[in-house]
C-alpha cells in the first residue's frame, strides 16, 4: 500500500489539497482514477512512438492489425473492422482510404455481397505491421517492466474485472 504521506506525485499532492479543502469529500478514489488516468496518457505516448516510427497513426495501427489478425487472406468487410476497432464506419473510411493510398490495403468488392466492399492487406501491408507489430509487442513488455509477472498478471485480472463490470464481459 502507497504511503500517501510519502507518495509525492501529483495525484498525491492534488489529493492532499482537496483533503484539506474539502475535509467532508472522501478523495481515495481520485487516487485510483487520477493515476490510471496519467498513466494511460503517458503510455498512449510511448505506443505512439513505434507507430510513428512506421508512418502510422494509432488508428492505422489498429486498422493493420486487426486486419492482420484476420489471418489469410487478412481481410475484412468495413463493418467489421469498424467492429473490431471500435470507431465509427465514417472513422473508418478516412483511414481505409490515407491506408489506400499509402499501398498498405485495398479495396475490393465483396463475392458474397454485391453491394459490399472488402478491405485486405496488401502484402506491402502485410510486412510493415508484421515489423510494427514485433517492435509494437517489444514496447508493451518495455513499458511493464516495472511490475514483476506475478503483479503484471494481478493488474491484469483486475482491470479484466473493472472493464467487465463497465463495458459487458464481451465488450
Amino acid at each position: 500500500m502507497v504511503d500517501l504521506a510519502e507518495s509525492l506525485d501529483r495525484v498525491a499532492r492534488i489529493q492532499r489539497e482537496w483533503a484539506r479543502e474539502r475535509p467532508d469529500v472522501d478523495v481515495r478514489p481520485q487516487g485510483v482514477i487520477g493515476r490510471l488516468h496519467r498513466l494511460g496518457a503517458y503510455l498512449t505516448e510511448e505506443l505512439c512512438v513505434v507507430y510513428r516510427k512506421y508512418g502510422l497513426g494509432e488508428g492505422d495501427f489498429d486498422v493493420l492489425a486487426t486486419l492482420r489478425r484476420a489471418g489469410a487472406p487478412f481481410e475484412r468487410a468495413p463493418g467489421e473492422l469498424a467492429e473490431h476497432t471500435m470507431v465509427t464506419t465514417g472513422a473508418m473510411t478516412k483511414r481505409v482510404d490515407r491506408l489506400e493510398r499509402a499501398g498498405l490495403v485495398s479495396r475490393r468488392a465483396s463475392e458474397s455481397d454485391g453491394r459490399g466492399r472488402v478491405v485486405a492487406l496488401t502484402p506491402q501491408g502485410r510486412e510493415l505491421i508484421d515489423r510494427a507489430f514485433s517492435e509494437h509487442m517489444a514496447n508493451e513488455r518495455r513499458l511493464l517492466a516495472a511490475l514483476t509477472e506475478e503483479e503484471a498478471a494481478h493488474l491484469e485480472s483486475l482491470l479484466v474485472k473493472w472493464l467487465a463490470a463497465t463495458e459487458g464481459p464481451h465488450a
